[in-house]
């Protein structure tokens, strides 16, 4: 039986697999199980095995290596690295060795003629090869516990090749790898690796909140670290002085991973976070992002008009951009031609044509946007107006028949309005083209299974303003207790608050009589807008999410919770 279908009758992988690597193999070349292994189908001591079973050849595990080199003459520590083999035992005049490919038959043959002796070869894992043969090279395993690498400027191809030994070996890719799959375990959308005088900090963003991890990588691999992230993500190694964004694509536990790196030096290294975007995850649906039924039905409503513009506001990380995507998912790609212009395309969309922002050849977004009026579309989403002429084009191409959908960063609805005034546009454009603006936060999402009740005074009720959202008789809401489930946070998951504010004829009054951000707020809230503190309330009232972590992500918005 092969590998392959050995692999799948054990339940490792499936028959879909097989095929996809069967086709990376004939583009990439190699042996079947290294390429299973390099797409993260499933892990090396999954594919030692079965093919330790089918070679009929003994699988050496870590406790089996010797604790001192077994040194052979005649034998480079270059070759044996290239074939990933290492000298494990010598008994008379027999050499046995541990080998990633012990059936090849040239490696045995070389090995007994450099050696002299008769030799037999085991199946060893990788990683364990290469602990085993660092010891071999004692001079980069120094570099490497004492983080010491050479301050010389990039272009030297003698340091270049330096550091991609470093990052080549394998503690450090076991290390890189750990902290990526930790990140996966843990649901972060974020990681961050930081040197600091008192050692080398590892931080995840979990649910919007960041959480210390208390066992981080030593300090004195924090180099080694650095260049083996920046190799994956196709970043300048030898660089440390300046900003290095990149990308790293990555299949963990059957997940396919977007990793967005962006490197900074700082006085005690280079600080590295690494966004994690994980697509099987994403939600392309409106339904599952936390709208409430009558906010999602005006959404939907503004979203089904043929042209104009459509705004969703809030700060990074608040789910604008996911937010748009679910709102294209609901546009029959089929019948309407949708056109994006983002940075970075996070998600690829079926029927939806995506355009890379790249301003390394001034294709920025005032630049796609010209152009993309000419490809005859519907709809145009733009991942961020970021300056006048985009928002200018925007405002013209809304009044020229089209649906522009994007985002803008300002913390209320309202707000959206004086800041495209700030970027040039005209309020008479303002009240001729915008159909609506979105405002959204995301929370925490209680933990089903350690959220409890608690009972709330006249006066606690009186205060948050949560008297008109509970149900006559209530007064208990609910707040999480923290379990081994949600990692004792007593929360798992997020959901959405929002605010929408729409345009309508006393609004476009307001706007042209040169009312402020506040004074349209109110405006919009007279006529029955709420807040996003509003709203996270009602998710409050129905057991969704706690008082406190409402207040902790509408701080700004609290004062607006009285009605006007």
């Amino acid at each position: 039986m092969k590998l392959g279908e050995l692999l799948v009758s054990r339940g490792k992988m499936s028959a879909r697999d097989v095929e996809r690597a069967l086709m990376a193999q004939d583009e990439m070349g190699g042996l079947f199980g290294q390429i299973l292994i390099r797409l993260g189908m499933v892990s090396e001591l999954d594919v030692a095995q079965v093919l330790s079973e089918q070679l009929d050849i003994r699988l050496l595990l870590a406790v089996d290596y010797p604790d001192d080199p077994v040194q052979v003459s005649g034998l480079s520590y270059e070759f044996l690295i290239n074939n990933n083999v290492v000298p494990i035992e010598l008994q008379q005049d027999v050499l046995k060795f541990a080998a990633t490919v012990p059936q090849d038959h040239y490696l045995g043959r070389a090995l007994a003629m450099a050696s002299g002796k008769k030799v037999t070869i085991e199946l060893g894992l990788e990683t364990d090869i290469l602990n085993a043969l660092q010891k071999f090279n004692s001079d980069a395993n120094e570099a490497l516990n004492d983080g010491e690498i050479p301050d010389q400027v990039a272009g030297d191809e003698d340091f270049i090749e330096h550091l991609k030994d470093l990052a080549s070996e394998a503690p450090v890719i076991r290390v890189v790898n750990q902290i990526i799959h930790r990140a996966l375990d843990l649901g972060a959308s974020d990681i961050h690796i930081e040197p600091f005088e008192d050692g080398l900090h590892l931080r995840y963003r979990v649910d919007g909140v960041i959480q210390v991890v208390p066992d981080p990588p030593q300090a004195s691999q924090a180099p080694a670290i650095a260049s083996r992230i920046k190799l994956l993500a196709h970043l300048n190694i030898a660089e440390r002085r300046l900003p290095q964004d990149g990308r790293i694509m990555i299949r963990v536990k059957g997940h396919e991973l977007d990793l967005r790196v962006s490197t900074i030096p700082t006085v005690h290294g280079e600080s590295i976070v690494m966004r994690v975007l994980d697509r099987q995850s994403i939600r392309l649906s409106l339904k599952s992002m936390g709208f409430s039924e009558d906010t999602l039905k005006r959404y939907t409503t503004l979203l089904s008009k043929p042209h104009g513009v459509l705004l969703v506001t809030g700060p990074t990380g608040s789910g604008k951009t996911t937010t748009l995507y679910a709102s294209l998912a609901t546009l029959d790609a089929q019948a309407l031609k949708i056109v994006t212009v983002e940075d970075p395309v996070e998600y690829q969309l079926g029927g939806v044509n995506q355009i890379q922002v790249q301003p390394q050849i001034d294709l920025t977004f005032a630049r796609a946007l010209r152009s993309i009026l000419r490809q005859d579309p519907d709809i145009i989403m733009i991942g961020e107006m970021r300056d006048t002429e985009t928002a200018q084009i925007a405002v013209q191409s809304a009044l020229t028949g089209h649906l522009v959908l994007s985002t803008l960063h300002t913390n209320t609805a309202a707000g959206a309005i004086t800041r495209l005034e700030d970027m040039g546009v005209e309020r008479y454009l303002i009240t001729s083209s915008v159909n609506g603006v979105l405002a959204q936060r995301l929370v925490r999402t209680l933990c089903r299974h350690c959220r409890e009740e608690i009972e709330l005074t006249p006066q606690a009720i009186a205060e948050h303003g949560l008297q008109r959202f509970l149900s006559p008789g209530q007064n208990t809401i609910y707040r999480g207790k923290g379990c081994a489930e949600c990692k004792h946070t007593g929360y798992s998951g997020r959901t959405s608050i929002h605010e929408l504010f729409m345009m309508d004829g006393a609004m476009n009054k307001a706007i042209l009589s040169g009312a402020d951000s506040v004074g349209l707020h109110n405006l919009a809230r007279r006529n029955g807008m709420l807040t996003l503190y509003e709203d996270g309330l009602r998710k409050v009232v129905q057991g969704m999410t706690s008082l406190e972590e409402v207040l902790r992500v509408t701080q700004d918005q609290i004062e607006d919770s009285d009605p006007v």
